[in-house]
């Protein structure tokens, strides 16, 4: 089945929520109960990415949401010293599942470059950030970001991960 060619803002009107699998039933969940509810009251957007199947309400393929958040600064892996006291904004990455139909294709590093991609241009666009913070929801996924090799452990939990806006720049 072919993928769109990008990434676009969730509409209930054009995709297939309820399908979606990514083995994982919280994330399922999120995306057929919460997203478009969590969108509307304006805490977070969704992106998804879909198969072209030309007919009816697209199937998500892959998805993720962002939102905003803050951290304090001795939370930080690297404290700058130049930081307020109080705490700094970050594009929280609450979100991001792949359906069970395409695991094991790299799908999920191309649905994470384009969530950290997005979350850069938000903050090219204006939205104040200082990095992208993630809480990782179990060993496995703990293990892909791990492999992706560009994330930091924010505080001393292993699954709470930062990576600062400058290292996004250079990575996209």
């Amino acid at each position: 089945m072919a993928l769109a060619a990008e990434f676009v803002l969730l509409d209930t009107a054009l995709h297939n929520l309820k399908a979606f699998d990514c083995g994982k039933v919280s994330l399922n969940d999120y995306l057929s109960r919460y997203a478009v509810r969590n969108s509307r009251l304006g805490l977070s957007k969704t992106w998804v990415l879909t198969e072209q199947t030309g007919q009816g309400k697209l199937p998500v393929a892959a998805y993720f949401t962002l939102a905003s958040s803050t951290v304090v600064r001795g939370a930080l892996p690297a404290q700058n010293k130049s930081l307020p006291a109080y705490p700094v904004p970050v594009v929280l990455l609450a979100r991001l599942g792949v359906s069970v139909q395409y695991q094991g294709q790299q799908l999920g590093a191309k649905t994470l470059v384009q969530a950290l991609r997005t979350a850069l241009e938000l903050t090219d666009r204006g939205l104040p950030a200082l990095g992208v913070v993630l809480d990782v929801l179990d060993d496995a996924a703990l293990r892909f970001y791990q492999h992706m090799g560009m994330f930091m452990p924010l505080t001393d939990q292993p699954k709470r991960l930062f990576i600062p806006m400058g290292t996004i720049r250079q990575l996209v």
